[in-house]
């Protein structure tokens, strides 16, 4: 079942925090350099559903790789159906931000992760 996109927001670490965020969710698989976790004021961090660490090597933020990277993640996101229908399971009764440490804002794993979330 879809995700309403006003539930979704995406938010990268380095941003303050703010009461409209509803559940904030870490979805790197590694912690935001120079952020501390009182800074991050996180709800969870949800590791396991970030890319691989070769994934992310292999895309490297180049965003004339986005498009494989997309597809190559939605695969990865198959393999953890528990994690996805917790988020998923979140995401229908509150507003949930995904938070991100990339400094592109458009070529993320969260913009992906929003987009299978809200997809029909």
């Amino acid at each position: 079942m879809a995700v309403p996109a006003a539930h979704i927001a995406l938010k990268r670490a380095y941003e303050a925090a703010s009461p409209d965020d509803g559940l904030r969710i870490l979805v790197d698989r590694l912690w935001p350099r120079g952020v501390s976790k009182e800074k991050a004021d996180l709800d969870d961090w949800m590791k396991d559903i970030a890319p691989s660490t070769a994934l992310r090597k292999w895309f490297n933020h180049d965003p004339a790789k986005w498009a494989e990277f997309r597809q190559r993640y939605k695969t990865e996101l198959a393999q953890h159906p528990e994690q996805m229908a917790k988020l998923r399971e979140l995401a229908q009764k509150q507003k949930v931000t995904l938070i991100f440490g990339a400094r592109d804002t458009e070529h993320n794993e969260a913009v992906v992760l929003k987009d299978v979330l809200t997809a029909t």
